[in-house]
């Protein structure tokens, strides 16, 4: 077990990067940006280096300096978690000691690509989110891929993972909600004290209401004041509001992710966005992704324009 405080329940938005037209990270607008963001009553922790925040375009030096620079900017009042996303465990135990020292608090453990191709045996999992939490000392999330990957974990897996010392979280991006429901009751009989996350951005509400602990969603990074309202409403019970807010978001959700999940391409449009509505300043994304479309930018605008948070600068 570890030290931290924190449970990690509530609201943790899953942070873009900021960056300059030279693709370098844009530090005083990524500070900027993190108190912008820890401002909002009911977020109560950030996430780096998450898919996001375009961690496969960064290198380990530019993803600790990202997990630095936030961290150093919040001072230990909301906990900072960075991603790991490696092919092997020696890997990832850099990356999470390089996290560790740039100030987080917990790791964001995807599976490796690996597994996502040829898919994987329980005990590799088991050794792999073993090997990184006694070698980092840090919380662990287990970032739980879509059912239809080859990296997708079995109910009997999850309740498995739920019992390791380290692992604190699982963020629930099952994706089918038939088993998702099962999931989560897995892990609950496992540790009924386990923090359960949805990372559904495009359908939060039904997935928010089987009995999660929060949210860790990049769409939070965006529209944080919308998300937190809308679970505050689910603890609440108050369905018919949370309903009404779902509907607020839903215009802002299909023009950023359209009918899919969260792509490369979708958090390209959530830059974006945030550009338009005025909290980023750039929407620079790192390549190979490519920035939206002209088609893709004008039914951006007119989202942010139907609820009212374009810019004036975007505007004119």
């Amino acid at each position: 077990m570890t030290d931290n405080p924190w449970d990690y329940k509530g609201i943790l938005p899953a942070m873009p990067c900021p960056f300059r037209a030279d693709l370098s990270i844009d530090e005083d607008e990524l500070r900027r940006y993190t108190s912008w963001l820890i401002s909002h009553a009911g977020i109560t922790g950030l996430v780096t280096n998450g898919h996001t925040g375009e961690v496969f375009a960064l290198n380990a030096a530019e993803r600790a300096e990202v997990t630095r620079i936030v961290a150093d900017q919040v001072k230990g009042n909301v906990p900072v978690v960075s991603g790991i996303c490696c092919e092997a465990i020696n890997e990832a135990k850099e990356h999470g000691a390089m996290a560790r020292d740039a100030g987080a608090s917990g790791l964001l453990v995807m599976p490796p690509h690996m597994w996502l191709r040829f898919g994987m045996r329980d005990e590799n999992v088991i050794d792999y989110f073993t090997a990184i939490g006694e070698a980092s000392g840090l919380d662990l999330v287990v970032h739980v891929y879509p059912a239809w990957t080859r990296a997708s974990y079995s109910c009997e897996l999850l309740a498995d993972l739920a019992r390791i010392p380290h692992v604190k979280v699982l963020k629930m991006g099952t994706r089918e909600m038939n088993k998702y429901a099962r999931d989560v009751k897995a892990i609950r009989d496992a540790d009924p004290d386990i923090t359960v996350l949805t990372c559904h951005d495009e359908y939060l509400l039904p997935s928010m209401v089987q009995g999660v602990d929060g949210a860790l969603v990049g769409f939070a990074s965006f529209i944080p004041e919308m998300i937190c309202e809308l679970y505050d409403l689910v603890c609440s019970n108050d369905l018919h509001a949370a309903m009404a807010v779902q509907n607020r978001i839903n215009p802002l959700k299909d023009a950023v992710y359209g009918a899919g999940e969260p792509t490369g391409d979708a958090h390209a449009r959530m830059k974006t966005a945030m550009m338009l509505a005025g909290r980023l300043h750039s929407a620079v994304v790192q390549p190979p992704t490519k920035p939206p479309s002209d088609a893709e930018v004008a039914l951006i605008r007119q989202a942010l324009n139907d609820a009212g948070m374009l810019s004036r600068q975007a505007a004119e």
